[in-house]
């Protein structure tokens, strides 16, 4: 079973005079062609029947807009498939009664086109795209499945939706207004809840257009809380929020699964532990299709992820298991590269200052906090953007920074790679690969989505030619495979160069994974802020988490920190003894 996928907004027959047509052998035989050119679009089509396979025209096309992947036949017909030559789903995620259900998988996959199913907001076509689908056809194609009642419901319009998008940054296009305003839209009736619950109190008077992305998150998660539904879809609800956010969201998810059913995306593997009682992992070729797995416990399925391996569906979907080691503290005899004085800094009524501290090389220096606590300002002062109020930062160290919200402008990402401080050979070997940036080289920067910007920012960092290296959220808008590859890039290329680094994260496993020591901020957002000096591993973690009354084991296969249930036996033992980040395997 052949799967011809072609991305037509990198398709350009006007630049290349369609080269897929005129190099496929099928073509050129002189038969009935596999590719042929739409009449109306100009675009070529391909046919999936008479293509044999060769992917001559995915290695010939000049713009990367052709994937052909073979599948085999037991994962049937697609669920949904958007038209001729485009991406398409196999199987389902289903609800399950009272439980919080986890989606775990890539960017590009079906995620989002399942929630949209399964919301009713698409019908599925069964891979018929030339018909008008209707529910009827899919409740007898699911006959006899969890999904037969379910769809049922949808189309008779007997279960309550709500819905939080994957995208909030259109909500200001489409609302004009204030917070208030909006949720008052929603349910005037819950609105006090909902601004205790979320924390709203500073913004509910403020225009939707000022909000900064993590406050629209907030009030998105608000707005689709204060609905009442009997099914509830959060589509990414922590992206864009700090750690201490994030655990309060989760917290929030668990408590509508007491009143309904929960379906959730979410990429950062700790709150997505948390948050599910199971997981349905979707695997497949970004951009091409996605398949999704059978229902697994939210354990078992995050470490059959981690390990690369379904057991269930017998699928391997990675050729290296992911492992987090329990490491003792670091000790390095290199050079200490950086040694920085105590930094104070007031930017209108927010102050923030920072213990003296060093980086040493090899090392990876990891920076938590809550947001607005000045992460972002200290940063800058060590990249030399911004000038300490009470002393000089004199170094002549070469620094590469990558910030916290990225701009490349119309530039073409080729461009971004050519200037001399730029390791080509390190680029070709390791970075084009590990970020996967073949398929964006020839795109313009300003057509990128955030995941694709993210990319190219963070391998654009590792490239260049410097003694520290200045990471400020490098895993946003990423997916979970795609945080992996960059830490453990990002670790390698550190240890190799012998150069060090500061990274600024809130994803809990990724810092876990990558740091070697940690530096923590406490204090109240957007008022006043305050930076430890580097502390261990275990008592800069210790810190943060005692601040947060949140207690971290470890899963004994993978060696993956996992949250303790609030009240736990295990996170009363924890306390107890003030180890709030269990280091030990």
């Amino acid at each position: 079973m052949r799967v011809a996928v072609i991305n037509y907004d990198k398709c350009k027959p006007e630049k290349c005079g369609y080269v897929c047509a005129n190099v496929c052998p099928v073509n050129r035989s002189g038969g009935d062609p596999a590719i042929s050119i739409d009449d109306v679009t100009g675009k070529p089509r391909i046919s999936e029947t008479l293509c044999i396979g060769c992917g001559i025209c995915v290695k010939k096309c000049p713009f990367g807009a052709i994937t052909i992947v073979n599948l085999p036949e037991e994962v049937g017909t697609p669920v949904h498939q958007y038209g001729p030559n485009m991406f398409r789903i196999y199987g389902l995620p289903y609800p399950r009664e009272g439980k919080v259900i986890g989606i775990l998988g890539r960017n590009g996959t079906g995620k989002s086109t399942a929630i949209k199913i399964l919301s009713g907001q698409i019908i599925p076509n069964f891979g018929e795209f030339q018909e008008e689908p209707t529910w009827d056809k899919v409740i007898e194609r699911f006959k006899g499945t969890e999904l037969q009642a379910y769809f049922q419901k949808i189309r008779d319009k007997g279960v309550r939706i709500s819905y939080k998008p994957q995208e909030i940054e259109p909500i200001p296009k489409i609302f004009k207004g204030t917070v208030r305003e909006l949720l008052t839209r929603v349910s005037e009736e819950k609105l006090e809840e909902a601004i205790k619950l979320f924390g709203l109190e500073k913004i509910i008077d403020r225009d939707i257009s000022a909000l900064s992305g993590g406050e629209l998150q907030l009030v998105a998660m608000a707005a689709a809380y204060m609905k009442d539904a009997d099914m509830y879809f959060f589509d990414e609800p922590t992206s864009y929020l700090d750690i201490y956010q994030r655990l309060k969201i989760a917290k929030i998810i668990r408590s509508v699964a007491e009143r309904a059913d929960v379906m959730t995306v979410e990429h950062d593997l700790a709150v997505l532990d948390y948050i599910s009682d199971g997981v349905f992992i979707v695997y497949g070729k970004p951009g091409a299709y996605g398949i999704f797995s059978g229902y697994k416990g939210v354990r078992e399925g995050i470490n059959q992820f981690l390990d690369g391996v379904l057991k269930e569906e017998n699928m391997k979907i990675r050729d290296e298991p992911i492992r987090f080691e329990v490491r003792p503290p670091g000790e390095w005899a290199g050079k200490t590269y950086l040694t920085y004085p105590s930094l104070e800094k007031q930017l209108g009524d927010f102050r923030m200052s920072a213990e003296p501290g060093e980086i040493r090389e090899g090392e990876i220096i990891g920076i938590l906090g809550r947001n607005g606590t000045g992460k972002t300002t200290f940063v800058r002062m060590l990249a030399g953007e911004i000038k300490p109020d009470n002393t000089e930062l004199a170094h002549s160290l070469k620094i590469s920074y990558k910030p916290q919200y990225i701009n490349f402008g119309d530039t073409v990402v080729r461009d971004l790679f050519t200037g001399k401080d730029i390791d080509q050979e390190l680029l070709r070997s390791e970075l084009r690969r590990a970020f996967e940036l073949d398929e964006l080289w020839d795109s313009k920067a300003s057509e990128l989505s955030g995941g694709e910007r993210q990319r190219v920012a963070i391998a654009l960092t590792l490239a260049r030619d410097a003694d520290i290296y200045l990471l400020d959220e490098p895993s946003a808008f990423l997916d979970v495979d795609q945080r992996l590859s960059a830490t453990k890039t990002i670790k390698r290329v550190i240890a190799a160069k012998k150069r060090a680094a500061f990274v600024v994260e809130h994803d809990i496993a990724m810092i876990d994974y990558l740091a070697d020591r940690l530096i923590v901020f406490s204090g109240e957002p957007s008022v006043e802020g305050h930076a430890t000096s580097p502390l261990s591993m275990e008592e800069g973690m210790n810190t943060f988490l005692k601040e947060l009354g949140i207690t971290f084991r470890r899963d004994p296969n993978t060696g993956r920190p996992r949250v303790n249930k609030p009240g736990s036996q295990k996170d009363q033992e924890q306390k107890k003894k003030g180890q709030y980040y269990y280091m030990g395997a």
